[in-house]
Formats: structure tokens, sequence, C-alpha cells
């Protein structure tokens, strides 16, 4: 009887002590992951602080510090999401505040070099403008993680989040608030403040898609008639499609911007290839978007220039022209002069080419920092995306899934658009840089896409999982 009880009492030390094992990781698993966020997000507030005492020394040859201290600030609002992470959500992904923070304080040194080189200063200065919009979009981004205590709900809301889209997406179009620069109508102003609502409408529009597509992944894949060999959908299932085409040609069309109408259409199609798995919706939606801007290059004289400029860039009557490549061919001379290892920040004279702080930022930095350091940046987009991408890999649910991939393919296509324009691999966009170019529009909503990112990353670590013990 005494060696029963005693193997009793074994058997049951040893079924105990896998599970203590597993609550003892749970417990130091967030402590650990938050710890490594701030170990990273104080080295990369380093490294942006380092940049912008480099950038004054280039420039200057002295240091002010304070730009400097305005920079410090940006340091602890960071540091403050990272403490509401530690909080609300602790096993959130621990890559992506950091790689966010570097990449929008390297955007801001290099906008006050460009500031210097122009002489502005106080709020007519980009960079001081800048820091303040990161400041709101970091603000904005803890509010976010705060309200959003879990990613399922906003799967209730998806057809307000289309309507919120398409609404956002018309503003411009507007005659009173409606207001057009550099020959797009992308803006509102209201005042003295101005926004560009777009920016805001593909994060409204992934949710949409992110929704719609649960529901008629299956309607798309298997129903519908075969025609070519490929398995078109119903009327009904395929009028959604039909009419973010129609969106994305308005974009296109009357708000003149060739970039944000890719960026939508896009971003759909990938969507619908990772619901789907059909290969041959990529083949029929780029067909159908290239078909329709090739007409629209034909009809409409401003994207027929945009074509023109980037396929006779050289031409010298093309450079000459109003609206010409003047822009394409400077920030092709600004990359070839900053060759392999750049010019040193503050060294280059990237203000020659217009709109250096935000539609080409890429080709200032190119400059700069040369292609070495332009691969380091491209290298932190890589990680930031493929984090995104693995949260999405790693959900649980469809919603998660496709929302995590929808919300890292915006980045990652934005990226591709504006560094493929800047390097005339296509035609120019009015796109900006994630994180890195002027405009506020784009840090808030890029920030907003920071804190779901992490708010899912923290919801895919919390999901129960099942384990299969012998």
């Amino acid at each position: 009887m005494a060696e029963v009880k005693q193997a009793k009492a074994s058997s049951k030390s040893q079924s105990t002590q896998p599970e203590s094992r597993s609550i003892k990781l749970r417990l130091h698993l967030p402590a650990k992951l938050r710890n490594l966020e701030l170990a990273l997000l104080v080295f990369a507030c380093g490294i942006n602080g380092v940049a912008v005492v480099l950038v004054q020394l280039g420039a200057l040859g002295k240091v002010n510090p304070e730009i400097i201290w305005m920079g410090g600030g940006l340091a602890v609002l960071a540091i403050g999401l990272h403490l509401v992470l530690r909080l609300v959500a602790p096993q959130a992904d621990p890559f992506i505040l950091p790689l966010a923070t570097l990449l929008n304080g390297i955007g801001i040194a290099e906008i006050y070099r460009l500031d210097l080189a122009s002489g502005a200063s106080g709020w007519q200065a980009f960079s001081i403008r800048q820091i303040a919009w990161t400041a709101i979009a970091i603000a904005v981004s803890i509010g976010v993680v705060l309200v959003v205590k879990n990613h399922r709900v906003l799967q209730r809301y998806r057809y307000l989040a289309m309507l919120v889209g398409i609404v956002l997406l018309l503003l411009p179009m507007l005659p009173v608030i409606g207001q057009e620069q550099f020959g797009a109508r992308l803006w509102i102003k209201l005042g003295f403040f101005s926004f560009q609502p777009g920016e805001i409408a593909k994060i409204a529009l992934a949710v949409f898609f992110a929704g719609y597509l649960v529901e008629a992944r299956d309607s798309l894949a298997l129903v519908g008639k075969r025609i070519l060999g490929m398995q078109l959908p119903r009327v009904r299932d395929f009028g959604p499609i039909l009419l973010i085409w129609v969106a994305a040609m308005a974009v296109l069309i009357v708000q003149r911007d060739l970039g944000t109408s890719l960026l939508y259409f896009g971003l759909f199609l990938v969507m619908l290839y990772v619901a789907t798995g059909r290969v041959g919706w990529i083949v029929f939606g780029l067909l159908l978007f290239v078909g329709g801007a090739v007409l629209a290059s034909q009809f409409f004289s401003y994207v027929g220039a945009r074509f023109h400029g980037w396929l006779d860039a050289f031409n010298s009557d093309v450079y000459d022209a109003v609206g010409g490549s003047y822009q394409l061919v400077q920030g092709l001379f600004g990359l070839a002069n900053g060759g392999l290892i750049g010019t040193g920040l503050g060294q280059g004279r990237p203000s020659i080419v217009p709109l250096a702080e935000s539609d080409y930022i890429v080709a200032s930095l190119g400059e700069e920092l040369g292609l070495a350091g332009l691969f380091a940046i491209f290298a932190l987009y890589l990680l930031f995306v493929s984090r995104g991408i693995r949260i999405g890999i790693a959900g649980q649910d469809d919603f998660g899934r496709l929302l995590g991939m929808g919300l890292s393919f915006v980045i990652a296509l934005q990226i591709f658009i504006v560094v493929g324009g800047v390097t005339r691999l296509i035609p120019l966009t009015g796109l900006t840089t994630p994180f890195l170019a002027a405009g506020g529009s784009s840090l808030v909503a890029n920030w907003i896409i920071v804190a779901l990112l992490l708010r899912l990353s923290d919801t895919v670590r919390h999901q129960p999982r099942l384990v299969v013990t012998p």
C-alpha cells in the first residue's frame, strides 16, 4: 500500500509540474517582452538624438540644444505609450513601437536639415510642425490602444467603416472645404486647419475589407461561372469589388492622384487573395486597374503628363515643362551624388529637389546617407512589415488575420509606390513615405496602424491554445 501511495503522489507531482511551469512562463513572458521593448526604445531614441546632432554639426558646425529638447519630449511620449502597453497590452509585440519611433525620428532629423538649408524657423519650419504632429499622432495611438480592447469589436462595424471610408474619400471633392495642392485635390481645409482624409480612409477601408471578406470569401472562391479558365463570382458578390474599383478610378480622375488610387485598389486585391487564395483575382484586378489607368492617361491630360514625364524624363522639353520631370531628374541626381555611403548628414544639397521634405524625403536621405543608409532604412521597414504579417498569420480568427495582413500591406505598398516613383521604376505619385515624410495626416494614420497592430498582437498572445500532452 505504501508503494501504491508513493506512486500516486509521484504521478500527481509530475502532472502538476508542467502546469506550474506554464504558469510561470505566462507570468514572466509579458515582463520580458516589455523590458525588451523598453531597451529597444531607448536605443532608438538615442539614434534619433545622434542623428539630430550630426545634422547640426554638418550644417551649422555647432550644436543647438533647443531642437534636441523637443525631440526628448517625443521620446517621453513614446515611453508613455510603452507604459500604457505594460498596463493594458502586456503581451503586445515588442518590436513595432521601437521601429516606428526610430523611423519617425530619422524623418524629423532630415526634415530639420532641410529647414536649416531654407532658413525656416518657428511654426514655418516643417520640422517644428512635424514634431507637433508626431506628438498628436502618438497621443492618438495611446487613445486607440485604450479604447480598442479587442480587435474583434471592429468587425461589427465593418459597413460603418465602409461608409466612413467612402465619405472621407469624397470630402476633398466638396466645393467649399476641398482644397487642391500641387495639382491634386486631396486636402480639406477648415480655417487654419488642413487635413488629408484619405490617409484615415485607408484604415477604415482595411477594416471593411477584412469584415466583408470573412463573410464573402467562400462565395468568391467557390461560387460562380467559369469563363476562360477563371471562375468569376456572382453579380451580387462582385458588386463591392466594382464599387471599390469605381472609387479608385474616381480618386484617379477627380482627385488626380494615381498613387492613392493604386494604394486603395491594391489593398483590396491583396486582402482578397489572402482570403480566397486565388491568384486569378490578382491578375484580373491588375488588368482592371491598369486598363483604367491607361484609358485615363489617354483622356485626361494630367494623368498623361505623369506617364510622359516618367517615360521620357531626360528629354529637355519634358524637363523644362511646367509640371514636367525636373523633380524626378533632380532626385535621381541627388541619389547619384550620395553614392554608396552618402555625403553625410547636413553636408549634402537635398534642398535643390522640390518638396524634398515630403514627396522626396527618400531622395534626401539617399543623398546624405547613401545607398547603405537607404538599405538600412528599408531593412527597418522590412522588419516592421514582417512583424505585422507575423501577427496576422498567428491570429486564430479570420478577421484578425485579414486585418493584420491588410494593415501591414498598406505600409509595404506605400513604400513600394514611393520608392518606385523616386527611382523611376513606376510613374511618380504624391504619396508620402510612412513615418519619414512631412505630413500630419500621414503620421496620425500610421501611428493608428501601429496601435492596431499592437492591440492585435496582444490579443493573439492571449488566445487560449490547445496543448496535447501524452
